[in-house]
Formats: structure tokens, C-alpha cells, sequence
């Protein structure tokens, strides 16, 4: 597979950034909406184009002298997307004209060193440009390109421009086989510092302000333990806590990282303890039949620990999560690294018991012998006769028994199976599915 060169979608806030960049990916990835500073963490996402892959970053827009704490770490997210982009596209508002910010941000991109296409977006009109298009080549960087994001007029020039300056010659398989890890929690759970900590550099903007994160931000791990693309997510608070429409379209996206990971590390903010948002998040992650780990941060920030403590915590949250009994728990501290190692020992474990398949044959012994240790149960002179059991699918691991009358499988006995199953096949820490079928039928 040709090497993906990064491409950086940046200008200042609100002239259409993620809306090309939504129109050139053919999805919407990222949030749109006409406010300035929606988009806040750099968002990655892979576009084709004449048959290769181009690796595009939305960023915030910039704000080159905000002294606000969120748009001065935008302006840093946006210009680590520079520093590792092989070009850039410099995306400017027809309907305003040239703004004292347009010529600022394109000064700092000069200074790049980087090759840089001016995209003069909302170019919403057909037929011949209008004489205030030309002003733009005040800006000093090349030939504009008139484009229209929501209607995708330009966007193939736009593409050609692009793609002349780019090399595709390496080879690079980063992403194969790599296993997706969403990190979800309640807000200043600490997801994003556990992302940085992670990547060993600011991947994504840690405040203290909830509801700083809103896109579901993608960031690629290779070290000794193996690939993973970790998915930061916007904290999910109660829905009557939900207030801005902005924020409504982050939760749905924090949901959706679920759907689309291998495992979900479900991260509780030791300080403030379990909480029923917390355990909606873990059943959203458990009805998907998602390999889980529990992880509870700022372990360190704890004050007047004993040789108990931990233990105590353990035990209330072992009730807390009795629905998912299976997903370990872990001791963590984002800020200080502490057991990061054991999060990937865990990540991994799960991730392999959540895809394991086992044969029928070997089913089917496991079945004979727990049905011979405890009789399968009866009612009104009639037992419940297992015929075979099968496994069907993994992620989840799903098994179905074929039997005589379903109606007498009682939920008792197929926990003791399951139980069994678990214990029998090393399947301790994944969620596992039953399904029944009866003879005939």
C-alpha cells in the first residue's frame, strides 16, 4: 500500500474548513456548524484520489493573538498539523474578503517552508468569477482556486493542486492490524491527557473546562506491546445536561466511536467516584458486545491512601459494574504514566479473548461434561434435552444450543454454561452472547 501523505485543512474560524473537509473525505466526520471554534483537535480522515489515499487534517481555526486558553491550544493543535503535513491547504471566505487574520495565518505558513494551496471556499455561483476573487492573490502564495464546499464545485482542481505536491513513493501498512481503543467517560474524566500521555506529545487539547473535546480524534501507537489507534471522546453527561446542539453531535460521535472500536476503555475519575452516567456509557459499550477494560484515573491524586484502600474502591465498583463483571479493572494515572504498561497488557488480552473462536468439537466435550455434572432442568416430567452447541460469531463471542423445547432453558442454567464456557477457554474478560434454538423450529 502507497504511503498516505498528510495534507492540513487550516485558515482562521468560520470560513468552511470542515465543511471541505467533510465534502473531500465524502462522510461527516467532522462537526459543522456556524459557530466559531467548533473544531478544536486535529481530525484525520483518508480521501482518494486519482486511486491513492491522501491523509486529510482538519484543524481549529486560528486565532494568531487570542489570549483565550481554548483557542490558544487550537492555534498549537493547528500548527503541529503543519509541522507534520507534506502540504497544506489554506482555506479562505469569498463572501469577506481578505481579513486582517487571512494574512497573518498565511505569513506563518511561509514561514513553514511548506507548500501551500490557497482554497478561496463559498464560491457558491456558477459561471464567471467575480472581480473580488482576485484580491486574493494579495496573499502572496500562488494561484487561489475557487471552490464550493457545500456544493463540491472546485473541489477536483482543488485535489489536483494538491496531489502535484506530494510524494507517494514509500510503502506504509501503519494502520494494519492495528487494534482500535476508544476512550470514553464522563467529562474531565482525563481522556485526552491519557491520549497525550499515550503519544508521548499533545495529540488533543486537555483543559480543565469540560466539553473541550467534541470531535472523536483518532491517534495511531506503535510501541513493544503492539498497533493501536486510540479514539478520544467527548465526555457524555445526562442528556438534560445537554444543552448546545454542538455538544449534541459530539456525544452522538463519542457513541459512534464505540460502535466502530475493538475495545473500550471506560475511564471513571477516581476523585469524584461511580456515577449512573458512567454506568450508561459501560451498557452502551456492553450492548455492542465490546471487549472493556475499567480504568480509573488520577489514582495518584488520592489522598490518605492505606494497603485497603484500593481494595475498598474495588469492591463498591465490582457492584457498580455486576452487569459486566467480566471487564477488568484497572489502577491508572494519565498525568504520571503510572500502569500505562498494564492498560496495553489488558487492551491486548481482551481484544483476543473478544475475537476467539473455538471448534465445535471441543464445544460440544465442554457441553457433555457440564450436563453430566449438573442434569440439565425438568418441569412437569419433561428435562431439557442439549442436542449440540455451536459458536456462531465472535466480537462478541456468541454461542447457540440447539434444544428440545426452549421454554425449559432457564436463564440459571445458561449462566452455569456460560460460566463454563469462561472457565474452560480462557473467555473470563469478554462479553459473551447466548442464543437459543429449538429443534424444528
Amino acid at each position: 500500500m502507497s504511503k498516505r501523505p498528510i495534507v492540513a485543512v487550516v485558515g482562521r474560524p468560520n470560513v468552511g474548513k470542515s465543511t471541505l473537509f467533510n465534502k473531500l473525505i465524502g462522510q461527516r466526520l467532522s462537526i459543522v456548524e456556524d459557530t466559531p471554534g467548533v473544531t478544536r483537535d486535529r481530525i484525520y480522515a483518508p480521501c482518494e484520489w486519482r486511486s491513492k489515499e491522501i491523509m486529510l487534517v482538519d484543524t481549529g481555526g486560528i486565532e494568531p493573538y487570542s489570549d483565550d486558553i481554548i483557542l490558544a491550544q487550537m492555534r498549537r493543535q493547528a500548527q503541529l498539523a503543519i509541522d507534520s503535513a507534506e502540504a497544506i491547504i489554506l482555506v479562505v471566505d469569498m463572501r469577506t474578503g481578505i481579513a486582517a487574520t487571512d494574512e497573518e495565518v498565511a505569513a506563518m505558513l511561509q514561514k513553514s517552508g511548506k507548500p501551500v494551496v490557497l482554497c478561496v471556499n463559498k464560491c457558491d455561483v456558477i459561471g464567471d468569477l467575480p472581480a473580488e476573487f482576485y484580491e486574493f492573490y494579495n496573499l502572496g502564495i500562488g494561484d487561489p482556486i475557487a471552490v464550493s464546499s457545500v456544493h463540491g464545485h472546485g473541489t477536483g482542481d482543488l485535489l489536483d493542486a494538491v496531489y502535484e505536491h506530494l510524494n507517494f513513493g514509500e510503502e506504509d501498512n501503519a494502520e494494519d492490524g492495528a487494534i482500535k481503543v476508544a476512550i470514553v467517560g464522563r467529562p474531565n474524566a482525563g481522556k485526552s491527557s491519557l491520549v497525550n500521555q499515550i503519544a508521548g506529545e499533545e495529540k488533543v487539547i486537555v483543559s480543565n473546562i469540560a466539553g473541550t473535546t467534541r470531535d472523536a480524534t483518532d491517534t495511531l501507537v506503535e510501541n513493544q506491546f503492539g498497533k493501536y489507534i486510540f479514539i478520544d471522546t467527548a465526555g457524555i453527561r445526562r442528556k438534560s445536561k445537554v444543552d448546545e446542539a454542538i455538544e449534541k453531535y459530539s456525544v452522538l460521535r463519542a457513541y459512534m466511536a464505540v460502535e466502530r472500536c475493538d475495545v473500550c476503555v471506560i475511564m471513571i475519575d477516581a476523585l469524584e467516584g461511580f456515577s449512573e452516567q458512567d454506568s450508561k456509557i459501560a451498557g452502551y459499550a456492553h450492548e455492542q458486545g465490546k471487549a472493556c477494560v475499567i480504568a480509573i484515573n488520577k489514582w495518584d491524586a488520592v489522598e490518605n491512601k492505606t494497603d485497603k484502600t484500593m481494595n475498598e474502591y474495588l469492591k463498591g465498583l465490582e457492584q457498580d459494574f455486576s452487569f459486566m463483571s467480566y471487564a477488568p479493572i484497572l489502577f491508572i494515572s494519565a498525568k504520571t504514566g503510572q500502569r500505562i504498561s498494564k492498560l496495553y497488557e489488558t487492551i491486548n488480552d481482551v481484544y483476543q479473548q473478544n475475537g476467539r473462536r473455538i471448534t465445535t468439537g471441543m464445544l460440544n466435550e465442554m457441553l457433555a461434561y457440564a450436563t453430566a455434572r449438573v442434569q440439565p432442568p425438568s418441569d412437569k416430567g419433561k428435562r431439557l434435552k442439549i442436542y449440540y452447541m455451536t459458536q456462531v460469531s465472535t466480537r462478541p463471542p456468541t454461542f447457540a444450543s440447539f434444544v428440545n423445547k426452549a421454554d425449559l432453558y432457564h436463564f440459571s442454567y445458561q449462566r452455569y454454561l456460560e460460566n463454563q464456557i469462561r472457565e474452560t477457554f480462557g473467555l473470563a474478560n469478554t462479553p459473551i452472547r447466548m442464543l437459543t434454538r429449538e429443534k424444528g423450529k
